[in-house]
């Protein structure tokens, strides 16, 4: 320690400081107790002293929201928080939300994390709204993608590779890893402040939800609705499984394919071909038939001869594709003669040569390779003529059985390509190929050394993928088990009705045009792993037994079954009651989306378990939400299967997300790195503020959201910081309140009614506004409109109330002021926390665990954890349009003026003389009220005269309108050069026009002849002129603007000597108070100001402008001539004016300790008395804490005894008194204390 340093504060403690700055953090942690200061109930008087212990916990000026975060999610977990939610929720009336399971088998990620919160948002304010919300998590666990981690771990390549290894085997790997990565699921849910059931979560591959999908399935098997049939279908090679139609549709990429023309030679004529054109050219080795359709219009062309030939080949084309085969064809249209024109229905029964020697033992020789007539053939693309391969086209396949050339089974049609998605060994030239991927290039090899390939390229479309293996398509014919939905196309659409989407327009548009044309549901999947469709077959298909529930098969069996996977039941046989021996259990596995469309019903085991609570209430939710890919998924399985078993929608509200993608407009990707890890935004923002950002982002609307963590950090920067900052000041001016008026700070909730001032009782009505209009909004699931009204009140709170009204917070208008203006606020901010509680969890929980301390026991608003509260109502009371209008009007005033000073380049620092306001008469209601604000416009302008006056009283001012020709404007001047009239003639016309001209042109429309031309809006433009006399005859520099409200407002920039001295007060106070902030000085810490002015003309004018400083610094700023000798200075600096000439130097210093009069009776000599305080002085900061940290230990109190002792004579003790505000008392049974 320095000789001679004083003590200063350290929080609450008296200490020495010796160095130049302050470096303290004040936070609760100061004192090692778990009785801290902040929170000591313990009160001490003696004489007129007394020592109130703060009604708020200190908090920290720069906080770390992640780190807060973890410490709100530890106290969760002590308090068992979620548990003692739904506890309290119990006997409420339920909300119904469905959580649709996703696969464990993957990290999540944002698209969860999305939905996520989206879905915690709506549960959390329904159960502010007090409802009783049962949050059950769900995982789905069959299907392809987690076969596809097992054929990976495994090396299995082809289904043949699964028998091989055994099916039980096979399926109890996949159960292995089912839940890989449930904890990382657990762990990032929970740290992103979702509130979900994981403990009592259902799982798909669970015997009692697998039972209740053989319920449903058994419903809509019993009605008729479900059927086994031969249909080309979507088919994935690479999971070798057929997809249904909706899972297609969510997996289309851009791929670049083949685009062919084929020759296919007539046998009724030489050198004659019919052409037709295929973007599959693996397909041709099945082709069976051409087709063109009835009534479009084909040409027989006569194509030139080929080099070193002299016949020519006539060839059929349709007529609108003829330009572009012979362009494809590399062909004149010139060199061609077109022989003959006919409709297509006159080219049926044409025959011609096979392309390949493959299909002609296997097809009807009779019916194949010819052309038939259809509809379905286009104009749009290709020759107008389609090569027919039934097993790979599901038109091919219809038109071949139309015309009797295989039957509906599929009996005649060749199998070329088989489960594996390679050629057959019948197809001897390309045996064991891929089809798709590899067999493409030779065929056309092959093909042109035929002379079958006239032309060859390649074209960029749209093609199905396979949405888990992202392999490209092929379409194959198989026998499949199909549920019936274009039978209920109606009924869907009804029930689609009878929801509401938000977004609407995907309602409206994508899932009712999706639903419109709905196709028949194929569930079969030929797979292993998921639950078992659950038919017994005769081997004809004629005898059909479908199980219903595991005790129904127990029958069959004769024995106890434990698990209904593939592997335990697919040996029971059923015996056949026509005689057809035994019935075995059809091979395939529902599509998993069967699965997660039964979860209503399966999650709760119904039928048979909780039926009379699913039936009285707990179906159809009442809310369920993911993304919009799910509108051909999820969504589309929930409303096919309600439909079918109860005629009702699954859900009533549904919030559909759009998709997230990585900055750069790219989808995510892990092997890219192109966006920030889940985890790593919430150790660097918190989860929080992801959440935020989400929820006001375009992914709310269901449209793309490129995921910017520079927008993460903007959402603490603009939101969270100002909310932070705004709470903090509440604490420290409540401290400060507390401090002078000894009492803690209690809000008194009486007052909100009865200001009279005008911002509280605008913000009142802001905030009441707030609560209505999220209300209004959340009740319609528009999430999209709630937080930019929540994140918008911020900045009126901070920007607007806070600022205006900081003087009377800090009591310059007395306690009573002080406390009526704090009490106000706290209300805002309480009920506005509890608000975006949904939505930022922890950071709302953070500043309610303190805000609540001030609430008395028993309060309906008192908790111990925000979410635990109920949502404040808005009052009916405190809204108030005229005054939200008024202080509209004002922002605008105040705006419209400080725009004024930047463009002269002059600061809000400066005082000005004068701001006069000049609004319509007509407007004179509108500002009644604005009267009262002009105090604030003063302060906010730093102006110090104002004036409002009507535009009738303003005779100094003159506006008038005048009309200008758009010069500029290009079709302006053509118009006038057309006319050979000169612009400058017309604004001669228009300078002499009148308020009488000006009115009739705006009353014709904005337009009017000049001069033989008829000139409109667009060549035409009205401005206002605006003429100012001098004020009160001086010469001035005057400035004026609009506002958005057009009203006129008029500065005074005119210098003035007595406000050049404010200036420079307003700038010294600003130097001080910065340094006041950088040694982390509070406004009731005790200490002095020095300051030395550089110059003369800067000293007269502190001098002369004393008061006004002081009252700036609310302390004393004492000028001296040179440092200060005789003092310890914590915080020193010199800084430059604003004018950047002029120099001050500041300096901060403890105040000096003095002594009680009691004192003299304990210690009475002089040089007692200096002992004693040469001892206080002694004491180094880490000595003194120690003494506090072992005396708090022992005693467990929020007081501690500490003895001072004078040097002469140590059995003495004394008490001491440092000014008015904190006090030690030192002896053997008195308390330290701190205000």
């Amino acid at each position: 320690m320095q000789p001679g340093a004083q003590p200063t504060l350290l929080g609450r403690i008296y200490c020495p400081i010796g160095s130049r700055k302050l470096n303290l953090k004040r936070t609760s942690t100061t004192l090692s107790t778990t009785s801290t200061w902040s929170r000591a109930a313990h009160q001490h008087r003696r004489g007129s002293n007394m020592v109130v212990a703060n009604t708020f916990n200190d908090i920290p000026e720069r906080p770390s929201f992640p780190d807060e975060e973890q410490r709100v999610l530890q106290r969760w977990r002590d308090i068992k928080a979620f548990d003692q939610c739904m506890e309290q929720a119990k006997d409420k009336p339920a909300y119904i939300f469905y959580d649709g399971p996703p696969f464990a088998t993957g990290l999540p990620h944002y698209g969860h994390i999305l939905a996520g919160t989206i879905k915690d948002v709506v549960c959390r304010y329904q159960h502010q709204n007090g409802k009783k919300v049962l949050r059950k998590w769900g995982w789905d666990c069959h299907g392809l993608p987690v076969e596809q981690e097992i054929d990976k771990k495994l090396g299995i390549k082809e289904r043949k590779d699964v028998f091989e290894m055994g099916i039980p085997k096979y399926n109890e790997e996949c159960r292995s890893i089912v839940q890989r990565y449930a904890s990382d699921w657990k762990a990032t849910v929970e740290r992103y402040g979702r509130w979900v059931d994981m403990e009592n979560d259902y799982r798909t591959m669970d015997i009692n939800f697998m039972e209740s999908v053989w319920w449903v399935f058994k419903q809509l098997f019993n009605k008729g609705s479900v059927y086994r049939a031969y249909r080309v279908m979507p088919y994935s090679f690479a999971c070798q499984t057929a997809l249904s139609n909706f899972e297609v549709g969510q997996a289309y990429k851009d791929r670049l394919d083949p685009s062919v023309i084929i020759r296919f030679r007539r046998t009724d004529q030489q050198n004659a071909s019919i052409l037709a054109w295929t973007t599959t050219p693996w397909t041709l080795p099945s082709n069976m038939a051409l087709c063109v359709h009835p009534t479009h219009t084909y040409l027989k062309v006569l194509l030139p001869a080929a080099a070193g030939e002299t016949e020519r080949e006539e060839v059929l084309v349709g007529r609108e594709r003829l330009d572009w085969v012979l362009s494809e064809m590399k062909i004149k249209k010139e060199d061609c003669t077109i022989l003959k024109e006919l409709p297509g229905k006159e080219l049926g029964g044409l025959r011609y040569e096979p392309l390949f020697p493959y299909a002609v033992p296997k097809v009807n020789k009779e019916k194949a390779f010819q052309v038939f007539v259809d509809e379905y053939v286009g104009t749009e693309a290709g020759t107008m003529i389609v090569h027919q391969a039934p097993q790979h086209g599901e038109d091919d396949y219809r038109v071949c059985v139309a015309n009797g050339l295989i039957s509906k089974g599929g009996d005649g049609m060749p199998m070329f390509v088989d489960e594996d998605g390679k050629f057959v060994d019948a197809v001897t030239d390309f045996a064991g190929m891929n089809a798709k991927m590899e067999a493409d290039p030779l065929i056309k090899k092959m093909l042109k050394e035929k002379g079958n390939l006239v032309a060859s390229g390649q074209i960029n479309h749209s093609y199905p993928h396979c949405w888990r293996s992202d392999t490209p398509l092929i379409y194959k014919a198989i026998p499949s088990w199909f549920v019936k939905v274009e039978e209920i196309r109606e009924k869907l659409i009804a029930n689609n009705h009878k929801t509401r989407w938000v977004p609407s327009f995907v309602q409206e548009k994508r899932f009712h045009n999706w639903l419109a044309e709905a196709r028949d549901w194929c569930v079969s999947r030929t797979r292993f792993w998921g639950t078992p469709i659950p038919l017994w077959c005769s081997s004809d298909f004629e005898e059909i037994v479908c199980i219903g529930s595991v005790a129904e098969l127990e029958q069959y069996a004769g024995r106890k079954i434990t698990d209904i996977h593939r592997h335990f039941i697919d040996d029971i046989e059923i015996p056949s009651k026509m005689g057809k021996g035994m019935l075995r259990r059809v091979d395939e596995v529902f599509d998993c989306w069967f699965e997660s469309g039964s979860m209503p019903y399966a999650q709760m085991h119904y039928p048979f378990e909780n039926k009379e609570l699913l039936e009285s209430g707990g179906f159809p939710a009442q809310f369920i939400a993911e993304g919009l890919d799910q509108t051909r998924g999820w969504f589309y399985t929930l409303m096919v299967l309600s439909t079918h078993l109860f005629d009702q929608p699954p859900f009533l509200n549904l919030i559909c997300n759009g998709l997230i993608l990585a900055e750069d407009g790219k989808k995510m990707s892990k092997r890219l790195k192109n966006y920030p890890d889940p985890l790593y935004m919430t150790k660097q923002y918190g989860a929080d503020a992801v959440r935020m950002y989400m929820c006001n982002s375009p992914a709310v609307r269901a449209e793309p959201l490129r995921f910017k963590e520079a927008d993460v950090q903007d959402v603490v920067k603009n939101i969270f910081l100002p909310w932070y900052n705004a709470y903090r000041f509440l604490v420290m001016e409540s401290q400060r309140l507390e401090s002078k008026q000894k009492s803690p700070f209690k809000p008194d909730f009486s007052l909100l009614e009865k200001s009279e001032n005008l911002t509280d009782r605008w913000i009142l009505a802001a905030c009441s506004n707030l609560l209505k209009t999220v209300e209004t909004e959340m009740d319609s699931y528009k999430l999209y409109a709630v937080v930019p009204q929540l994140a918008g009140f911020w900045e009126q709170l901070t920007n607007w109330y806070i600022r205006l009204n900081r003087p009377r917070m800090r009591g310059d208008a007395g306690a009573a002021d002080a406390m009526a203006s704090l009490t106000v606020l706290y209300t805002v901010l309480l009920d506005v926390t509890i608000l975006f509680a949904p939505v930022t969890p922890f950071l709302s929980d953070l500043v309610y665990e303190n805000l609540q301390r001030a609430l008395p026991d028993g309060h309906e608003k008192k908790a111990d954890c925000v979410h635990f509260v109920m949502r404040p109502r808005f009052n009916k009371n405190l809204l108030n349009e005229q005054i939200e209008a008024s202080v509209k009007t004002m922002q605008q005033l105040i705006e419209t003026a400080r725009l004024l000073r930047n463009r002269k380049k002059i600061g809000l620092k400066t005082p000005l003389l004068s701001m006069r306001v000049v609004y319509d008469d007509e407007r004179a209601n509108e500002f009644a009220d604005v009267e009262q604000l002009i105090t604030y416009i003063k302060e906010e302008v730093n102006v110090m005269d104002v004036s409002v006056l009507p535009a009738s009283q303003a005779r100094e001012v003159r506006v008038s309108n005048i009309a200008n020709l758009r010069t500029k404007k290009k079709s302006t001047a053509q118009k006038c050069k057309k006319a050979e009239l000169a612009m400058d003639k017309v604004q001669e016309v228009l300078n002499g026009w009148t308020a009488t001209e000006i009115d009739a042109y705006e009353a014709n429309e904005q337009r009017v002849e000049i001069l033989g031309v008829t000139f409109d809006k667009n060549d035409l433009e009205i401005a206002r002129e605006v003429n100012i006399e001098g004020m009160n005859g001086r010469n001035v520099d005057l400035a004026h603007a609009y506002d958005p409200s057009n009203n006129l407002v008029i500065l005074d920039f005119t210098p003035d000597e007595d406000l050049m001295k404010l200036a420079a007060g307003r700038s010294v106070a600003n130097t001080i108070q910065k340094l006041c902030k950088e040694a982390n000085l509070r406004p009731q810490d005790l200490v002095d100001i020095y300051g030395i002015a550089h110059n003369d003309k800067l000293k007269k004018a502190l001098t002369d402008k004393s008061e006004y400083v002081d009252k700036l610094l609310r302390r004393k700023l004492t000028l001296l001539d040179a440092p200060p000798a005789d003092r310890q200075v914590v915080a020193t600096d010199t800084a430059e004016l604003d004018d950047g000439k002029t120099k001050f130097t500041a300096f901060i210093c403890p105040r000096r300790p003095s002594l009680l009069p009691a004192f003299d009776s304990v210690c009475k000599s002089p040089s007692e008395k200096t002992a004693v305080l040469a001892a206080i002085q002694t004491w180094s900061s880490s000595e003194y804490l120690k003494k506090l940290q072992e005396s708090l230990a022992a005693t467990k109190k929020a007081s501690v005894t500490v003895h001072v002792c004078s040097a002469e004579d140590k059995s003495k003790v004394a008490a001491f008194v440092l000014e008015d505000g904190v006090h030690v008392t030192c002896g053997s049974d008195v308390a330290l204390g701190g205000a």
